[in-house]
């Protein structure tokens, strides 16, 4: 049965697209040093974006493993920075391209109730990524962890004062790579870019990042309860869903290219608080902040299991550090999806069945 998972914690297939408009062991000994304090967290946003560089990166080598996904890299240290694209998540961005290709994938909530994907590339960067939407702050807790390049069509004055402020490496539409192409997609859904060509031009950018999440091995995974079908819920209008198919939770009602979707070896639901961005739309709808900072509950989703525990990130360019009651949790190394749920006083809410 799907049940309805409630926390009392401290701390871009034609059936299933129409719901989103109908109803529509490496890291871990840096991390183990921080301490994971009590998992209530303050609704009060902090001012601080925070520019300091990690005690986890080295920013010029890159290690035995991806950052990114904590699978074994061949050594080779990219010419280029982690670039991550916002990539539209409405009916309007079918066919969305490079998914495929991505690391990591961040669904972040944006207004009327829509997502938006913050698409992490570093080892594989496709020729065609999008369709590339607008920035927002939000992204400022996603991205800096890693000093990456933000690639968007644009963004609100607002919100590039604070992508500045927090020292990130922004990049809208006109910047080498970026082209039209209306083929399959209205105006305001045809901006791409071409990544090799873009990574190209910002060569002298390049930064090795540390872990993004605390990776570990397989064999130190134990779910505590079985979980095959995920519906995370950000608003009536956007649920993701995604089903265990025995080796990666695909999103069954993703707008992604045939042969492009990523396939994720784990999703991880973070719970988080939400602000106000402190603009309107041009439909009128208050535009959302998620706060990525903070402390919060999580659920971490692998072979088909369930693990409960709290995730914490000091600042909005902080590492995550995850814990369960039993102590530090990593996730296995591969590609994950991570959803960045507002808390149910904030209207998220996610089921699963067994």
């Amino acid at each position: 049965m799907l049940e309805n998972m409630s926390f009392r914690l401290p701390v871009r297939l034609s059936a299933a697209r129409s719901r989103r408009t109908g109803v529509a062991a490496l890291s871990v000994a840096v991390l183990a040093s921080l301490v994971l304090a009590g998992c209530g967290g303050s609704d009060k946003e902090s001012t601080d974006e925070g520019t300091d560089p990690q005690s986890t990166e080295n920013g010029s080598k890159l290690a035995a493993v991806w950052p990114l996904t904590g699978l074994p890299s061949d050594g080779s240290t990219p010419d280029h920075p982690v670039i991550i694209v916002k990539v539209d998540n409405s009916r309007a961005s079918d066919p969305q391209y490079g998914l495929g290709s991505a690391d990591l994938v961040v669904e972040e909530m944006v207004e009327g109730g829509y997502t938006r994907l913050a698409v992490a590339f570093y080892s594989k960067l496709p020729k065609k990524a999008g369709p590339v939407r607008s920035a927002r702050a939000s992204d400022i807790g996603i991205v800096t962890p890693t000093h990456a390049a933000l690639v968007a069509s644009g963004a609100a004055p607002v919100t590039k004062r604070r992508l500045s402020k927090a020292g990130v490496n922004f990049y809208e539409e006109g910047v080498v790579g970026t082209y039209r192409d209306a083929s399959e997609h209205d105006a305001l859904h045809s901006v791409f870019i071409d990544l090799p060509k873009f990574a190209k031009s910002i060569k002298d950018k390049a930064y090795v990042p540390g872990p993004y999440l605390p990776w570990g091995q397989e064999a130190e995974f134990t779910g505590s309860q079985p979980a095959t079908k995920i519906n995370v819920r950000f608003s009536a209008q956007t649920t993701t869903i995604f089903k265990y198919d025995g080796k990666h939770y695909l999103n069954t009602d993703t707008y992604a290219r045939s042969g492009d979707q990523f396939k994720a070896d784990s999703v991880l639901v973070l719970r988080t608080r939400e602000g106000d961005a402190g603009y309107r739309d041009p439909a009128g709808n208050p535009v959302p902040e998620t706060l990525f900072f903070g402390k919060g509950e999580l659920m971490l989703f692998h072979d088909g299991q369930l693990v409960r525990g709290t995730w914490e990130k000091a600042r909005r360019d902080s590492p995550l550090v995850l814990s369960t009651a039993a102590g530090p949790l990593t996730v296995p190394a591969g590609h994950v999806w991570i959803e960045l749920l507002p808390r149910n006083s904030d209207g998220g809410k996610i089921t699963f069945k067994k």
